[in-house]
């Protein structure tokens, strides 16, 4: 096990914050962060949880609420404190 995964084990992640688009282009932007996870190394997605959120629900609702989609299951819905709870 490397060091930094002794100090931390349940870091690290990914938090995508997407802005700049409403509801559809924000759904437009993750279905293209699914769909290029596939190409990604099957052991990276699994240690490395992927997690996209609109800027507007983040303001609003609060970084801790569950408004983050993981890429690789974008109709999900967590708070990022969950991710690696499978």
């Amino acid at each position: 096990m490397e060091e930094w995964q002794r100090r931390y084990p349940v870091f690290p992640r990914v938090l995508l914050v997407l802005d700049g688009t409403g509801p559809t282009g924000i759904d437009n932007r993750i279905s293209a962060l699914h769909a290029g996870a596939k190409f990604a190394h099957i052991d990276f997605l699994r240690g490395v949880p992927m997690l996209a959120a609109p800027l507007n629900d983040l303001l609003r609702s609060g970084p801790s609420a569950p408004i983050w989609r993981p890429v690789t299951n974008p109709g999900q819905q967590v708070s990022w404190t969950d991710s690696l709870r499978g």
